[in-house]
């Protein structure tokens, strides 16, 4: 039976590689297009997060603030999902190569490596993101107003101050919800791969188990 379920799920993936090649030969400038796409994903993301995870910040006096980090935003998270993309469709040709499923599975499972390592990457999004409007924000401004909002535009403080963050969620787990919450909708487009080897190997499950199902079926009419 598990040798069928794979089976299932090597016929899926492969015809989501086919449509990915078709539509890669069809798009014009498919690149820039894929980036695009990131970009919005990212963006989308980002508001989301913000006004359920933080709608203080987002509807307060801040919102100007969190508007221009939208920006560095989406660009660095779709540097990120567009690398990750690539590195996923070479995992997937690789994995549809073997003909060992132990070796297919373990393929498959460098997506779950994205997915964590995408957790780092929102990090030093947010890190350098707010760092980049801070330092714009403050260029030809008074020497009182640039040492005032030095732990803004100082990296080394922000990256500190998230890593603290990170450690205080990582102990803490039940009094940082928002923030765990916002990691999580803020790394939805990076493991989109994971989830979708995921339900393709569900669907193989269903679809095996369906057939095991019709065939006891026929069996016992053919017996009565």
């Amino acid at each position: 039976m598990f040798d069928n379920i794979i089976r299932l799920w090597r016929i899926d993936l492969n015809r989501l590689l086919v449509f990915y090649k078709e539509t890669h030969i069809q798009t014009k400038n498919f690149f820039i297009c894929l980036f695009i796409f990131f970009v919005a994903v990212n963006i989308s993301c980002y508001w989301l997060a913000m006004a359920t995870a933080f709608p203080d910040l987002v509807y307060g006096r801040t919102f100007i603030y969190y508007f221009k980090v939208q920006f560095p935003v989406g660009i660095l998270g779709a540097l990120f999902d567009s690398l990750s993309f690539f590195i996923t469709i070479f995992i997937i040709q690789r994995a549809l190569e073997t003909e060992n499923n132990k070796i297919y599975i373990a393929h498959l499972s460098i997506d779950l490596l994205i997915a964590i390592l995408a957790t780092f990457w929102v990090i030093f999004v947010f890190v350098v993101s707010g760092w980049i409007i801070s330092f714009i924000e403050t260029l030809n401004q008074p020497i009182e107003i640039i040492e005032h909002y030095d732990h803004e535009t100082n990296i080394y403080q922000r990256a500190e101050g998230y890593t603290d963050k990170v450690n205080d969620a990582i102990q803490n787990p039940t009094k940082n919800i928002r923030n765990i919450y916002f990691g999580i909708i803020m790394g939805l487009s990076a493991i989109i791969p994971t989830l979708i080897h995921l339900s393709m190997f569900c669907k193989s499950i269903v679809t095996q188990l369906t057939n095991s199902k019709s065939k006891i079926e026929k069996w016992k009419n053919v017996n009565e």
